[in-house]
């Protein structure tokens, strides 16, 4: 199979790492929606990445339908419980950190446009939606090791991953001041080889 991803974006790496978690083989496309030759749209009608294309043809893509279908695969560690609660659990901390990567990528661009026509009203909202999900798993991961669960999931990947980006593309935010628990649980992560072979590059 062949995941269509930009080395920068967040939400392809979640996927990269997952896959290198398990020790899953694939082919890694290089290939940023932004330029003009990108070939995403003919697999992706939404034009984003990651996009995985399967042996047989078939096409999924949006990160979390992404790591649904790794999980079908039956390859472990598992990295989502099997159902329950606990699976509901696994997966609004996903969504909490996906929810921290699509402000940063909104304040990210929001900055890259000309001063004159940049939003600070747009830029505050996405600041404050940052700060209160720091806050949120400073408090949840107060007394654990792991978001959810005893052993790595889904939830803490997307985690680290959000870390990562606010590192790369919002550095000035300073999210490690104030947030010494969560600061703790990043550098444990990014000790990892399937967060070290997935650094994005500079710039």
């Amino acid at each position: 199979m062949k995941l269509l991803a930009s080395l920068t974006s967040p939400y392809a790496r979640k996927i990269r790492i997952l896959l290198a978690e398990k020790n899953i083989p694939f082919e890694l496309v290089v290939d940023s929606p932004w330029e003009t030759a990108t070939r995403v749209p003919e697999v992706n009608p939404l034009g984003k990445v990651p996009a995985l294309v399967l042996d047989s043809g078939e096409v999924f893509f949006d990160s979390p339908v992404i790591a649904g279908y790794i999980e079908t695969l039956g390859v472990g560690p598992a990295m989502l419980p099997a159902g329950g609660i606990e699976r509901v659990r696994v997966r609004q901390s996903e969504a909490l950190a996906d929810g921290i990567l699509d402000a940063a990528v909104t304040a990210y661009l929001e900055g890259r446009r000309p001063e004159a026509q940049q939003s600070p009203l747009n830029l505050d909202r996405q600041y404050d939606k940052i700060q209160r999900s720091l806050a949120e798993l400073e408090k949840r991961l107060a007394d654990r090791q792991w978001l959810d669960g005893d052993t790595l999931q889904l939830g803490d990947i997307t985690v680290g991953v959000a870390l990562g980006y606010l590192d790369l593309r919002l550095g000035y935010l300073d999210w490690r001041s104030g947030h010494p628990v969560l600061s703790a649980f990043a550098e444990r992560l990014f000790a990892r080889p399937s967060f070290a072979a997935t650094v994005p590059p500079a710039g």
